[in-house]
């Protein structure tokens, strides 16, 4: 009997969170009223390296921790590529997104790199790369999620903040006009996922209905 409620309230647990999260994740959604009208000829978007902000305790020096800094930023767009790649399997999305090693070599053409990719423009972006919008996005951590956290995540850890490893926001721009299209963020916590990698899928699970390039979104909106 004692295993059985054991296993109920785990079972129970696990459904308040994951129906929290994913209420939670549809409030933390942004888009735009002006999205149908600026994304209509969108075919390829290219996936952008996430600026990153770590806030480590290790004591390590200003270079140490660019460098790391950069490798999260670069870890987050592989993984947005990797989800997007297995989600497309299944024709999923309406736009294309451009292969990220030709998004680094044309970057890397133009002399932009991860230090000084903040100080061009969307619209610049997009014109060098050849694309009709982009995704970006900032990060703050205070671990090394590529390299992987704790994810044994009790119910007093949802509570507390010792669980908290920082924060993810995603954006969509349109190439054209650099106008904000599409937002979400996103708490980072034991439950987010074990590493980068499966941070970016569970997270864009829980967002993908109102993911504006999803097809079943496009179907189910124009039945309404």
């Amino acid at each position: 009997m004692c295993d059985y409620n054991d296993a109920m309230f785990k079972l129970l647990t696990t459904f308040f969170l994951l129906v929290t999260f994913s209420i939670q994740a549809q409030k933390n959604i942004y888009v735009s009223s002006k999205f149908d009208e600026l994304s209509k000829d969108h075919k390829v978007l290219a996936i952008l390296p996430f600026l990153t902000h770590l806030d480590l305790k290790n004591d390590i020096s200003k270079e140490e921790l660019k460098d790391l800094e950069e490798k999260e930023g670069y870890a987050v767009q592989s993984a947005f590529e990797t989800y997007f790649s297995n989600r497309k399997k299944k024709k999923k999305f309406t736009v294309e997104f451009q292969n990220t090693e030709d998004t680094k070599a044309i970057l890397a053409q133009n002399n932009i790199t991860y230090k000084n990719i903040d100080i061009y423009t969307v619209k610049q972006l997009s014109t060098i790369l050849k694309v009709d919008g982009v995704i970006s996005g900032n990060m703050d951590l205070n671990v090394l999620l590529s390299k992987g956290v704790p994810t044994n995540f009790s119910f007093v850890d949802y509570f507390s903040t010792d669980s908290n490893y920082g924060r993810i926001g995603v954006k969509i721009s349109d190439g054209k006009t650099g106008k904000l299209l599409w937002k979400y963020e996103k708490k980072i916590n034991k439950k987010s996922g074990k590493n980068t990698t499966d941070l970016i899928s569970r997270m864009m699970k829980l967002a993908i209905r109102k993911f504006p390039y999803d097809k079943e979104r496009k179907r189910e909106k124009k039945k309404k």
